[in-house]
């Protein structure tokens, strides 16, 4: 498969996200062009962008209660941050990211997708105020334990924290029980998303915040 051909929208793009088919295809053109060179997609990557990348992520949204708001932690090029700002114009999203040359690409992909409920916020997860975001979510970027130190304070209480893993999944869940239940996590569950459709299901571990962790009922942009 060429890298041209690779970077054409796949039919299920418009069976499933037809609204926002048009939008992915031109985040999957930036991703395959200005990512790759800056570095934030390996060329190895481009030809199966819709496949492992931009499906992946956008079925996450199906776990994203309405009009919420999100924060996409170590968002590295938007992945999932920008492909939920574009399949859910109601929710939105703050892309954290530390690193000044992601986030002057996710600026400049904000702004090239005209995504008005997308903003980039450069910072750590640590550095931001607690019980802020309905919603958080990450992929691949760190063991869950070490990840629900940084997501589950920033959720309001009855928030939720959606990691996107791997197959380690359960293992991780099992050996980070202690950990999340100091963190006042209260139910924590694995998710096969796109079983039906995808050629590679997407694994999220959702984690409802309890009161250690946010303690305010309403989020930054909360209803």
């Amino acid at each position: 498969m060429t890298e041209e051909v690779s970077r054409e929208t796949p039919p299920l793009v418009d069976k499933l996200f037809p609204r926002a088919a048009a939008r992915l295809s031109a985040y999957a053109e930036l991703l395959a062009t200005q990512g790759t060179l800056r570095g934030l997609i390996g060329p190895r990557e481009v030809p199966r962008l819709w496949d492992r990348h931009l499906l992946n992520c956008a079925v996450v949204e199906r776990l994203v209660p309405e009009e919420s708001s999100v924060a996409d932690v170590g968002t590295g090029a938007g992945l999932p941050g920008i492909v939920l700002a574009i399949v859910r114009p109601d929710l939105h999203v703050d892309l954290i990211e530390p690193l000044l040359r992601r986030t002057t690409f996710l600026q400049e992909a904000v702004d090239v997708l005209g995504l008005d409920n997308a903003t980039v916020v450069r910072a750590r997860a640590e550095e931001l105020p607690p019980a802020s975001y309905d919603v958080v979510t990450s992929r691949a970027v760190a063991p869950l334990a070490k990840l629900a130190r940084w997501c589950l304070p920033l959720c309001v209480e009855g928030g939720l924290m959606l990691a996107m893993k791997g197959s380690s999944a359960e293992e991780e869940l099992d050996g980070s029980e202690r950990e999340l239940m100091k963190l006042g996590a209260e139910v924590c569950h694995i998710h096969q998303l796109g079983g039906d459709e995808l050629a590679h299901p997407t694994t999220v571990v959702s984690i409802v915040a309890g009161r250690a962790a946010g303690g305010s009922r309403h989020g930054r942009h909360g209803r």
